[in-house]
């Protein structure tokens, strides 16, 4: 009884006159007109915009056709026309469904994109974003923490890389509480501060979809200037990974809090560096070879034999270069009293790009 009532309203509103457009084709064999076409399409656009079906809405024009059908007493020219007014019909009827359906998703992805924009940019009224966030699964009342994903090419909207980031963290994830979009070529995903796990799963899947790269993660904060905030640390952590070729793939904001404190003051740091890796230029071959040298000796942990494998140099030529620096600066690398303020003073180096950049 309830698909027989479906069916009646679809009739009465989708398909009224249909019924007798099919039999003055069945007796003229003609072709439906334009504006019969016209009317079908306007009709599909109506039905999307309505919400419903579209396999319904097929059925109804079956339905509609076998009861108008012909008694063609033998002869089947009349058949024929009414199947091909039929198949006419149909088709307009799904082009103007499809054409709605395109045009609401549009909609849709222009309401996000600016919804998403605003956020990013702490843009608009804070309540009204708030109210608009909910919408897209977001509740600005918990904190939100952001991951920003950069690959080796950039990334974009509805491509192949976004799709199967997004397929893999919402098949895992309840997708209302999580906003997966891109933004500047890098795939971003807010997600509550207080489920790491969505962020970390991220961030495998983006690092292993994009073919490598680098992915940040910034702090968990409050409210919608909160995910403004966990966004710009975590390009602030990207762009620093980049400057200080730290490894990764995957970075917290929260675990480079000192890099920032340590640019702060750039004519201090200016200076550290000046003075304290300032007489390596003085080397035959420069100052590059000994600050990849102390950079390699201090990422593996002060263990000469792990730098020297990663600088693909002999244990004893590495042992070469770490007196080398002790002769030119007066600072041992293998001495805890000197250690800190070389480590720090090559970090500022990298962060100051010297010596490709002069002081």
């Amino acid at each position: 009884m309830g698909d027989q009532h479906d069916r009646h309203d679809l009739s009465g509103h989708y398909l009224d006159g249909f019924a007798r457009t099919l039999a003055d084709v069945a007796v003229t064999g003609r072709r439906l007109t334009r504006e019969e076409l016209k009317l079908r399409r306007t009709l599909g656009e109506q039905a999307a915009d309505a919400g419903h079906g579209l396999r319904a809405l097929v059925v109804a024009h079956l339905a509609a056709t076998r009861a108008a059908w012909p008694d063609t007493h033998g002869s089947t020219e009349g058949g024929l026309a009414t199947l091909a007014a039929l198949e006419q019909a149909i088709d307009a009827f799904a082009e103007g469904y499809e054409r709605a359906q395109r045009l609401a998703v549009r909609r849709d992805e222009a309401a996000r994109r600016e919804f998403i924009d605003d956020l990013l940019y702490g843009r608009s009224d804070l309540g009204r974003l708030a109210e608009r966030a909910e919408r897209f699964g977001l509740r600005l009342s918990r904190a939100q923490a952001v991951a920003v994903a950069e690959g080796p090419s950039p990334c974009v909207e509805g491509g192949p890389v976004a799709r199967r980031v997004e397929a893999a963290v919402l098949a895992r994830f309840d997708s209302r509480s999580i906003l997966l979009t891109t933004k500047g070529g890098r795939l971003l995903c807010v997600a509550p501060g207080d489920e790491d796990e969505v962020l970390l799963h991220f961030a495998q899947h983006a690092y292993a979809a994009a073919g490598g790269g680098r992915v940040a993660i910034g702090r968990p904060q409050h409210g919608a200037g909160g995910v403004v905030q966990s966004y710009e640390e975590a390009l602030a952590a990207l762009e620093m990974a980049a400057r200080l070729e730290l490894a990764g793939p995957v970075l917290r904001a929260a675990d480079l809090l000192v890099y920032p404190v340590l640019a702060r003051d750039r004519q201090a740091l200016v200076d550290l560096v000046s003075h304290t890796l300032g007489p390596l230029a003085a080397a035959r071959g420069g100052a590059v070879p000994l600050l990849e040298t102390l950079g390699a000796y201090f990422d593996s942990g002060c263990v000469a034999a792990e730098a020297a494998r990663r600088l693909s140099l002999s244990v004893r030529a590495l042992t070469y270069r770490l007196e080398r620096i002790h002769q030119l600066t007066g600072a041992d690398p293998a001495d805890p009293a000197h250690r800190y303020m070389l480590q720090t003073a090559v970090i500022g180096a990298r962060l100051l790009d010297w010596p490709n950049r002069p002081l």
